[in-house]
């Protein structure tokens, strides 16, 4: 076994993992899970650059996980940084930032790296059930970028495109400085089009249509199979390997548009970082399963965080 730490910083969420890895088993242990709301995609799409308040809400993370680390004797720590970097001009500050508080300088990586890490880490459980057919089809909703990923026991085709949960909120269910709650008919047909031509792009390189099973990863995912088994709070094990028909997708996706902040805000296992952008993020799955035909989603709880884990080992 191998001690790993892995950080994958998106632009919704960082988050952490500790875990004793097996690459001859397949066994990944883990020690420690966490996850922070730092927003650090905060206003990227509109500037170009990450916010000084959003740099220093990461940092901030950075050192509680740095201290996590350093008492469970990691012997090697990855930290991947997603689409919000990638698209900011003082990304160069960034970098720095962690880099002084860690120790290792942050991989920038591209979308079609992002794409492989989460296949590797939603998949790896899944490959010899019976029950679930391939091709599968990983879709990785995040706050700045979604990646479509196909393959069986290995990738066979992957794009990432910019249709996260954060991105689309901003772009269209902001005025005024505040976001629209709840937002009207005009609202909703602008970002329906724009995760449409997305998914046009996503299909001139990815079969969507191919794949048997539809695998869904990140935040905006695990929460809808909360608020789709009325869990009383947040829990892992519940969603872990969950499945939502289509038909409560919508159901679900539909309420939450037709919903205030307050009311949101109100489901239990909502995490108060995801209120403004949960609407966002189910209407992208909702347009992904209506495009490919799904009958259901399959979550997974392991996804990026655990590829990443997994190359390390």
């Amino acid at each position: 076994m191998t001690r790993v730490a892995a950080i994958d910083c998106g632009t919704n969420s960082i988050r952490l993992l500790v875990a004793d890895a097996d690459p001859a088993s397949g066994e990944l242990v883990d020690l420690e899970r966490r996850m922070t709301i730092v927003r650090l995609g905060q206003g990227v799409d509109r500037t170009g650059r990450l916010a000084p308040e959003a740099l220093q809400r990461t940092f901030a993370a950075c050192r509680e996980y740095a201290a996590v680390i350093k008492e469970l004797g990691a012997e090697r720590l990855r930290f991947v940084a997603t689409s919000a970097s990638r698209d900011a001009e003082n990304r160069d500050e960034f970098v720095r930032g962690v880099m002084d508080i860690l120790g290792v300088e942050p991989e920038v990586i591209s979308g079609d790296q992002e794409a492989e890490f989460s296949f590797t880490g939603a998949t790896k459980e899944l490959l010899g059930r019976d029950d679930l057919a391939k091709p599968f089809l990983v879709v990785d909703i995040g706050g700045g970028s979604t990646e479509f990923v196909v393959g069986d026991d290995h990738v066979r085709a992957a794009r990432s495109v910019d249709i996260g949960c954060v991105r689309m909120t901003e772009r269209h269910l902001v005025r005024d400085g505040a976001v629209v709650d709840p937002p009207g008919p005009e609202e909703i047909a602008a970002v329906r089009a724009d995760i449409e031509a997305a998914l046009d792009l996503a299909e001139r390189t990815v079969p969507l249509r191919e794949a048997h099973t539809l695998v869904g990863l990140a935040g905006s995912v695990t929460t809808l199979s909360a608020i789709a088994q009325d869990l009383p709070a947040y829990d892992s094990t519940a969603i872990h390997h969950s499945r939502i028909p289509y038909e409560r997708v919508r159901e679900i996706t539909e309420g939450l548009l037709r919903s205030t902040h307050a009311e949101r805000a109100a489901i239990p296992s909502m995490h108060p970082g995801r209120v403004d952008v949960i609407a966002a993020g189910a209407l992208v799955l909702l347009a992904i399963m209506e495009r490919i035909g799904a009958a259901e989603v399959v979550v997974s709880e392991h996804d990026i965080l655990d590829g990443i884990a997994w190359s390390v080992a």
